[in-house]
Formats: structure tokens, sequence, C-alpha cells
């Protein structure tokens, strides 16, 4: 998908499309068709049958899930990791980035086993494909990260149960822990998914140690989109920055408002003076030249000192940033971290290297 219209969907879709809830309506089916083509892999037959009925809380109210779910359609666009690393396959899953068979990661691929891949599913701005969503059956439907609006929740909820999501955030804005331990628990694997957490939390705990330099330095994380797009505190690629000890701009969020992430004018280009700044780019080459173009943005100390950390969007480095899930952020710290221990030293000389892969 080319960076302008992934970006866009990202500007509209993250901040305002996709499914939502209302009322509620929460029972699942018993159609026997259930049985037949179920795509539950070997791993998810640990799920206990006492963990349901199981309610959980998000934006339109309450969902009750009343057994173990075999068919899952994943609307949130990144809610299909967290149910492969509980050990299930969806039926269906919403396509965000393309390119990937079933919507499904090279950092994901090994949960696929030998199960069919999912029926890849289109959100081209106006939201869900109700009808597709139904003939896929499903007996939950998981929009969790997601912007679902209260009429596209009562119209999934006529046939699945239907998870959307959490209220206390902006839309898109749930941080994968409790994206993971919510789908643990609609899944019926709620210890489980906190294991999940907890391994990746050591992971970025690993890295904050080997790097204390990390902790109290300050960073953002942009991309040249439409002029100059800053990412907000509750945007998962900003969260990636916090959760290995960066600050993020003080202003940042009063610069943004209630959404994930907006342009800033070249007045404010105060907020891209951090210690280290994160570039998603279409390349690092051209991209990367135009930006140290601008007079405005090449005089600040960030750039004269060689603190920038270029991410080629397009990547597998790249999709696995912009979707930041119990399954890719282990496969981007492995990049990322050395990537950001070059750059804050604040040493011009010091090369900030590509990733080899």
């Amino acid at each position: 998908m080319p960076r302008a219209t992934r970006v866009s969907r990202l500007t509209g879709l993250l901040a305002s499309v996709l499914l939502l809830t209302a009322t509620a309506v929460a029972c699942g089916t018993s159609d026997s068709d259930n049985d037949s083509g179920s795509s539950t892999s070997s791993a998810a037959k640990g799920s206990s049958a006492d963990a349901f009925p199981v309610t959980i809380a998000h934006k339109f109210g309450s969902t009750t899930i009343k057994s173990e779910p075999e068919r899952i359609v994943t609307v949130g666009l990144t809610d299909q990791d967290a149910v492969l690393a509980l050990g299930k396959v969806p039926v269906g899953t919403t396509e965000w980035l393309g390119g990937y068979k079933g919507a499904i990661g090279p950092w994901a691929q090994d949960k696929l086993g030998s199960a069919a891949a999912p029926t890849v599913l289109k959100d081209t701005g106006t939201g869900p494909q109700v009808e597709k969503i139904a003939a896929l059956k499903p007996d939950l439907i998981l929009a969790v990260y997601s912007g679902l609006t209260k009429a596209q929740y009562e119209s999934l909820s006529k046939f699945a149960p239907v998870v959307a999501q959490p209220k206390q955030y902006n839309d898109y804005g749930v941080p994968w822990q409790q994206q993971t331990e919510e789908i643990g628990q609609a899944l019926g694997k709620a210890d489980q998914a906190k294991t999940l957490v907890s391994g990746v939390e050591a992971r970025f705990a690993a890295a904050k140690k080997a790097n204390p330099e990390f902790t109290g330095a300050t960073a953002v994380m942009a991309t040249p989109y439409e002029g100059t797009f800053v990412y907000g505190s509750e945007d998962p690629r900003s969260r990636l920055l916090s959760d290995l000890g960066f600050s993020l701009p003080k202003d940042l969020d009063k610069v943004i408002g209630d959404q994930f992430g907006a342009n800033i004018s070249k007045e404010r280009f105060d907020l891209l003076d951090q210690d280290v700044d994160v570039w998603i780019v279409p390349d690092t080459t051209s991209a990367v030249s135009k930006l140290h173009s601008d007079k405005v943005y090449a005089d600040l100390n960030v750039v004269k000192q060689g603190r920038e950390v270029f991410v080629k969007e397009t990547s597998d480095y790249g999709n696995a940033v912009s979707l930041s899930t119990v399954l890719s952020i282990p496969y981007v710290l492995d990049r990322l971290v050395p990537q950001l221990a070059a750059a804050v030293d604040g040493k011009a000389s010091t090369k900030v290297a590509q990733p080899a892969s």
C-alpha cells in the first residue's frame, strides 16, 4: 500500500472509522456450521470452560461471551496478533498494511502453523464489510484496536458478540498490554495473556537496563505525511519510546488533542528538537534528503548532532513498528534499540545504521 494511502488511512481510520458498539448484545452462536472449518490451532486446546461466561466492558457498554469462541473475526486492525499469540487462528482478519497473506506479518507466521490463512477483509474508510463478516459465521468479533462507530457495532452485534475498543482511550489508542489481556479474557486464556505480556515487558526492562541513557532522554515519533505529522502519547509507536524509558515532548498531547497524532506547523518544530527523533519515512534516502532540505528543521540540534533514526515505512520493520503488538514488538526491539543507542549519544560521528533485515 503506498505511503500516502496508508497514512491517510491512519489519519482517517485511526481517528474515526471502523466499528462501534452501543447497547450490547452478546450471545454466542450455536449454529452447527461452527463445527466445520474451525480454525482453532493445536495450541488453543488449553482453554478452560470455567472461564466462561465472561463479560468485557468497552466503549459502548459491555459484551458477554458465553462459551469458548472457535470462529473469530478481527476487525481491530492489529487484534489478529494477540489471537495468534494465544493459540488460535482467526477465520477472518482486516487488512491494514497489505502484502501479507492472511494479514499476518513475518513476526507472527510461525503461530499460523499448518492452519489455513484467514480470509482477509477490507476497510477502505467506510467501516467493516458487514455482509462478508457475517458470511464467515463468526462466534466472536474483536474490535479492540479500532475506531468502531456505534452504528457499526450494532450492525455487527446482530450476528455475533462484539468486543469494541476500550472507552478510556482514544480510538486506536489502547495499549498493547490491555489489548492482549482483553483478547485473552475473550478467548478464555486470561492467564496465558498475562504471561505473554510479562514476557514482552521483560524485553523492555532488559533493553532499559542495557541502555540507561534512554531513561530521562526525550524522544518523538514522526512521519513526513502532508508536511510533518507527530504521534501522540496514546499512539502505539510513541509508547514504544516511553516503554523504553524515553520521555515524550512536554506539550505533545496539548498540540495533538484527543487524536492519535496530528500535523504540526513549523512554529511547533520545537517538538522535534529532542534527544532522539524517530522518523517513519517512505525510504531512507530521498525522503531523508527532503527532510534535511527544510532549513527550519535542519537547523535543529537533533539534526546537527546526528540524533535521528529512520525507519522505512513499507519494510517489515516499518510495518512492525506501526502495528506494535505482543508479537511484533520483540521483532521491533531487536532493530530499534541498537538504532536508538547510536542516536542518543549525541555524536554526529556515530552512524545510526539501518537493520540488516
